[in-house]
């Protein structure tokens, strides 16, 4: 039970610290002119050629499924792929300071719909660890002003966070797929959720073209770390400490953009910061020491 609970936060640990490398390597692809469109699309589409190869020359991992279950992996990785769009989407409305704040609301819809349709308890250390951990991550961006709060923007963020919660509690949830192994499971999510922006690009037509070594080095990148290393990790979190603390985890999410803003890109560090950061692992330490 130890091992499963260290293996399970381990993992959930290393897929919140990748996930947070994305505005390391997404932004100089913006810089270059890149779309949110287009660095989704080559994120999804190298992720899938890569990890494909590796499951099948290297695990040799089958990668059969009954119809049953490809419904439900589609619908998985449609609900991931959507909420990565509408959360950079929502950028161009939104500071992504705010935004980053706005999307850790995904563990509280983890646990209402985990206390709400599974019937699980919440534990007042468990809500204690959450409230916490929003509260660093507000400090974390709490220079941000008020008048960069769009109504439609904040709303892109919490159907971002939503999506989110319902991909995590799926994993651990829906019977058809719970036996799948998690390498399967993850190189479906990641086909399905390439086909969001396949069709947001218009199959192509939109998308911008790569065409130096640096542009292939950032999106192969994000393919590897906050994509791949990401989902394989938060799979095996979700199917060994549950979803609700796997979510919890998620705070370290913006903790690593922080801290890949403050030495890759050069953004200030505050008192108000180093408070929050403090917060942050305060929480997340109250959610990893509690007992199952």
């Amino acid at each position: 039970m130890i091992k499963r609970e260290f293996t399970g936060t381990l993992n959930g640990i290393i897929a919140s610290i990748s996930y947070g490398t994305n505005p390391l390597f997404a932004l100089p692809l913006y810089a270059e002119g890149f779309s949110a469109n287009s660095v989704l699309f080559y994120r999804y589409f190298f992720a899938v050629l890569i990890y494909g190869l590796w499951i099948k020359f290297v695990k040799k991992t089958s990668i059969r499924v009954s119809l049953k279950e490809g419904i439900f992996l589609f619908i998985l990785g449609i609900a991931f792929s959507v909420s990565s769009l509408t959360l950079f989407k929502s950028f161009e409305y939104i500071d992504s300071g705010i935004a980053c704040t706005l999307l850790f609301v995904y563990p509280v819809f983890t646990a209402l719909i985990m206390a709400t349709f599974f019937k699980e308890k919440i534990s007042i250390k468990t809500l204690f660890a959450i409230l916490l951990a929003f509260l660093g991550i507000f400090l974390l961006y709490g220079n941000n002003s008020a008048s960069t709060i769009s109504p439609f923007g904040s709303a892109l963020v919490l159907t971002s966070a939503m999506l989110y919660a319902f991909y995590i509690v799926g994993v651990k949830k829906i019977p058809a797929i719970k036996h799948i192994k998690t390498d399967k499971l993850n190189f479906y999510v990641m086909l399905f959720g390439l086909s969001v922006y396949i069709f947001n690009l218009k199959f192509g037509s939109n998308l911008e073209f790569i065409s130096t070594p640096k542009e292939l080095f950032f999106t192969l990148a994000l393919a590897v770390f906050p994509t791949i290393i990401s989902i394989e990790t938060i799979t095996v979190a979700i199917k060994l400490i549950g979803s609700t603390k796997t979510a919890t985890l998620g705070a370290l999410e913006p903790l690593t953009a922080l801290i890949c803003g403050t030495i890759f890109f050069k953004e200030q560090l505050t008192f108000k910061a180093i408070i929050g950061v403090i917060m942050i692992l305060t929480g997340i330490s109250i959610a990893v020491a509690q007992k199952r």
